[in-house]
């Protein structure tokens, strides 16, 4: 039975994802401050993490870096509440490769452990996550995985063929197991920044409402549109 680790503070949220995920056939680790979670972590090594943000002892800022020092390929999913979207995108930058918001509900759990899979199957080829397609009309730059650091030589060489035909049009795709970090936001900004500014036109299409937000927040979203949905 494969393992997930749920750091949290208050116990009805743990007991809400034992539950969930007793369910879905996982057996559920569980600790009630970020030591504990690094301490429960380090003996069991889970592939999959949930941690709250705001918790005594060690907050789940210091756990995500702590359990990304173990295992830099372990999948750290943020629980994020209400007014937490700064801290998300902080977290983001220390490598968490998802966020998901309280009240957690089972579709949004099920998706964000689909997705959490999918990453891990594609962590250690970096190669895969990023490809150049042709569309109706140009060049579609396909996303998946989580795009970071290790990511960025890779989105860069992509970008740069999928502009190569000067077409001035580009649509950046994003699979729906894909997630960004904090590196590989700030590649894409310098990337779509200086496309833009050259007159390029830009269109997203596929992002999940988690990483618009975060798009917004720094910035892309003035840069491009989105696609209809």
């Amino acid at each position: 039975m494969r393992k997930i680790l749920v750091i949290d503070d208050e116990k009805p949220t743990l007991k809400m994802f034992g539950l969930l995920l007793g369910a879905m056939g996982y057996e559920t680790l569980t600790a009630e401050n970020g030591r504990e979670g690094v301490d429960v972590y380090r003996q069991h090594r889970p592939e999959i993490v949930f941690t709250d943000i705001k918790m005594p002892v060690m907050d789940g800022i210091a756990a995500l870096r702590e359990i990304k020092r173990i295992d830099p390929h372990a999948e750290v999913i943020i629980i994020t509440g209400h007014g937490d979207m700064d801290l998300a995108i902080q977290s983001l930058n220390l490598d968490a490769t998802d966020f998901i918001n309280k009240p957690v509900q089972r579709q949004s759990l099920e998706q964000a452990l689909e997705r959490a899979d999918q990453r891990l199957a594609l962590s250690r080829n970096e190669q895969e996550q990023v490809a150049v397609k042709q569309g109706v009309s140009g060049a579609v730059l396909a996303l998946r995985g989580n795009l970071t650091g290790l990511s960025e030589k890779a989105l860069r060489n992509g970008f740069e063929e999928a502009t190569a035909d000067g077409r001035g049009s580009l649509v950046l795709h994003f699979e729906a197991n894909a997630s960004i970090n904090g590196a590989g936001i700030s590649a894409l900004v310098e990337l779509l920044t200086g496309y833009c500014n050259d007159g390029g036109q830009v269109v997203i299409e596929g992002l999940s409402d988690n990483f618009r937000t975060v798009f917004d927040m720094v910035g892309i979203s003035k840069l491009v549109r989105y696609a209809a949905i």
